[in-house]
């Protein structure tokens, strides 16, 4: 009897990857992106002892630069040139978006189209030197012991440090940028997923040796458990409400048209990874501000040591609440009632017992407020899952994957990638992916 991996490659579609020469084009070159920002990683700053460095971060690995560390691929480890990875770009597009809602200048550039959104994108890239020139100097003075040191000049060190850094992050986004328009999938998201996936292979291994066989059937539970959450994420990221449209019968020539019943799918999780991505890059801030004034204040050495832990209460309410907050924020700009009611409307399109118009939409919006609000808990939930891993005495390399932004950023990247070359090779009137059925992931 066919096993369901079995099954799922006998229907596999491979000739139809093979037809589309600019598809596969497109694939090796956010292959070629990927390797050379993973080689980026091991690319060290001048004037670090690695050795040292690696020996004082797994000491410190169970707190927040063991968490920046999973972001940027272990790039932070052993302090490479893309050690900022492409965090400081997101906190930056965090603060330009908040920015389009609280001020009539940025408000007037979204509404300017193309343009605006050029004037935001530079925006954006300005703000992210900024926020860079502020981490660089963080991490340099608050992370790196002088024993890993081997400049004698600590400014000359710290300049030169500061502008490598920078340059790593400026790269990091315009190959993610790259990725977008000649590759495949979000670049972005591609970046911070790469880094992150990079680390499951030693992480599975590490939980491993560290269980022995004494252990051996509380790990295979471990692995089941990861299993089950992996489930669910992926549910939960591809759940969708249903709302029944009936469309009039149209009459063109000797034609008639419409008259069908469709629906319109609203997702649960209509914002994707990017609530986890913001809240996530907000999270390092306080940690960061907190380890800089930390020998002179009480208040903050208490701030960095509870941002630090990923076991802390203040830690986790603060992610779960952000987490909430930013899917309601980023629904509201990716998700426009009044233009699906208007395109409803234009194709003689109704939902039964709604009347066209205003009143579509508020339904709309009404329905989208209340799959949210429960989508947006249970996204906060699967994110503070790592913390309740570790209650059970799984390491914390390994307890990343049982949820939090690494799970998901994970499920939803490669569910887009997914989707984006499904809808390539049907756009192109290829052969989907799959020879029955097709690929389901979330709108990108």
């Amino acid at each position: 009897m066919a096993t369901a991996s079995d099954r799922l490659a006998n229907n596999l579609n491979f000739g139809a990857l093979g037809k589309a020469t600019e598809l596969r084009q497109r694939l090796f070159f956010t292959l070629g992106a990927l390797i050379i920002f993973r080689l980026g990683t091991f690319l060290p700053i001048p004037g670090i002892n690695p050795l040292a460095l690696q020996q004082f971060f797994e000491q410190q690995s169970s707190g927040i630069l063991g968490i920046f560390d999973t972001f940027s691929g272990g790039a932070l480890v052993r302090m490479g040139i893309f050690a900022l990875g492409i965090m400081p770009y997101i906190s930056a597009s965090i603060v330009v978006q908040l920015l389009g809602v609280a001020l009539p200048y940025f408000q007037k550039l979204q509404k300017e189209g193309d343009s605006g959104r050029k004037k935001m994108t530079q925006i954006t890239r300005y703000l992210t030197i900024i926020i860079c020139m502020f981490q660089s100097t963080a991490y340099l003075s608050g992370t790196i012991p002088s024993e890993a040191i081997l400049v004698e000049n600590r400014f000359l060190f710290t300049i030169s440090s500061m502008i490598i850094l920078t340059s790593g992050t400026i790269f990091c986004m315009w190959l993610g940028e790259k990725i977008t328009d000649k590759g495949i999938g979000n670049g972005i998201s591609m970046l911070i997923m790469i880094g992150i996936i990079s680390r499951f292979p030693g992480s599975i291994v590490a939980e491993a040796l560290s269980k022995g066989m004494n252990q051996a059937l509380f790990f295979i539970i471990e692995i089941i458990v990861l299993f089950l959450v992996v489930m669910f994420t992926v549910m939960l990221v591809q759940a969708i409400r249903r709302i029944p449209i009936q469309y009039a019968k149209q009459v063109v020539g000797s034609s008639l048209y419409g008259g069908k019943r469709q629906y319109l799918p609203l997702k649960v999780n209509s914002s994707g990874v990017m609530p986890i991505i913001f809240a996530q890059a907000l999270m390092f801030l306080p940690a960061i501000i907190g380890l800089q004034f930390a020998e002179n204040s009480d208040f903050f050495q208490y701030i960095a040591t509870s941002f630090s832990n990923m076991q802390s209460w203040l830690y986790n309410v603060t992610f779960a609440v952000l987490i909430i907050a930013f899917t309601f924020f980023y629904t509201a700009i990716t998700v426009n009632p009044n233009k699906m009611a208007d395109d409803m409307k234009r194709n003689n399109g109704f939902i039964p017992g709604i009347k066209p118009g205003p009143e579509t939409s508020d339904f709309i919006s009404n329905v989208m407020d209340r799959i949210t609000l429960p989508g947006s808990i249970l996204l906060a939930i699967v994110a503070i899952l790592p913390a309740f891993a570790m209650m059970f005495g799984v390491n914390q390399s390994f307890a990343q994957f049982y949820g939090g932004t690494s799970l998901l950023i994970m499920v939803g990247v490669i569910l887009d990638t997914l989707q984006q070359i499904e809808s390539y090779l049907l756009m192109r009137h290829y052969d989907g992916m799959m020879k029955s059925g097709k690929v389901k992931g979330r709108s990108v």
